[in-house]
């Protein structure tokens, strides 16, 4: 092949390109509508409850939000008010990053979201040991900080007020759908954007501190209840990094949710 023939060739292949990896801004923006699209949905649901309550029994359209939310509360409907935004928010959140960085779905390490086989193999063992000895040590971190203070159980609370015929499906979602969301946004797109910057070793870091932040208004802000969700994210965040697979962090965040349902089951009388 003479020398124009080999440039042409040249020229003419294709040359590879990387993936462009989520901005910082994707990823927060991504973590924020799923949260403000979680409260929309419960707010127009609140709506429809509330304007099925007044036509039933009369009153002022004013009360539509507060005769929704005691509708909600008094009757079986809050665990079903529940499923449903979690389903539609995290339905939207998965679709738009398949959609949005296809090619990044399946490769192992940053850039990529990691949805693939984790090596090695071992690592899935230890994310369910680590995902339910979590509970036990982060309860322990928490009362030990609270120093007697009570401390908000939302989940709990949850369970104990949904009957016993809703709270398997209300269980799974729990323990499968919530935590492969949470970790799509927190240790796939928001780790893969922050190790842009600082590498993986402080995508961990930061990515961890702020998983425990945005879970403060669910543990009615009370600080003593971060450490056990930042020293969580700090563990899902090595299995994502160590794995190169994002499943490690979905077993574990599962498992250390499903300990916090048993109670559901076990402690709770059944309706």
């Amino acid at each position: 092949m003479d020398a124009n023939h080999f440039n042409q060739a040249t020229q003419a292949a294709p040359v590879p390109s990387t993936p462009r990896a989520p901005t910082l801004w994707h990823a927060l923006g991504l973590i924020a509508l799923y949260f403000v699209q979680q409260l929309a949905v419960y707010s127009l649901l609140v709506i429809a409850a509330g304007l099925f309550d007044l036509a039933a029994h009369g009153g002022a359209l004013i009360d539509v939000l507060s005769r929704g939310h005691d509708w909600i509360v008094r009757s079986d409907a809050s665990a079903i008010v529940v499923m449903v935004t979690l389903l539609i928010s995290a339905s939207l959140i998965l679709y738009l990053a398949r959609r949005y960085w296809p090619a990044l779905w399946s490769l192992p390490q940053p850039p990529g979201l990691g949805f693939c086989t984790p090596r090695p193999l071992i690592l899935l063992a230890l994310a369910l040991v680590l995902g339910a000895m979590m509970p036990l040590v982060g309860g322990w971190l928490t009362q030990w900080l609270a120093r007697g203070h009570a401390v908000s159980q939302d989940i709990k609370q949850l369970g104990a007020h949904t009957p016993l015929s809703l709270r398997m499906p209300l269980a799974l979602l729990v323990v499968t759908l919530g935590p492969l969301v949470e970790e799509l946004l927190f240790r796939g797109v928001l780790l893969s954007a922050v190790a842009r910057y600082v590498g993986s070793g402080w995508s961990v870091l930061i990515t961890a501190a702020l998983f425990a932040v945005v879970h403060l208004p669910d543990l009615a802000f009370l600080w003593y209840a971060l450490p056990n969700l930042a020293v969580l994210g700090l563990l899902l965040g090595w299995l994502r990094v160590q794995s190169g697979s994002i499943w490690p962090a979905v077993l574990a965040h599962g498992m250390n949710n499903l300990l916090a349902v048993v109670s559901w089951f076990v402690l709770m009388p059944g309706g």
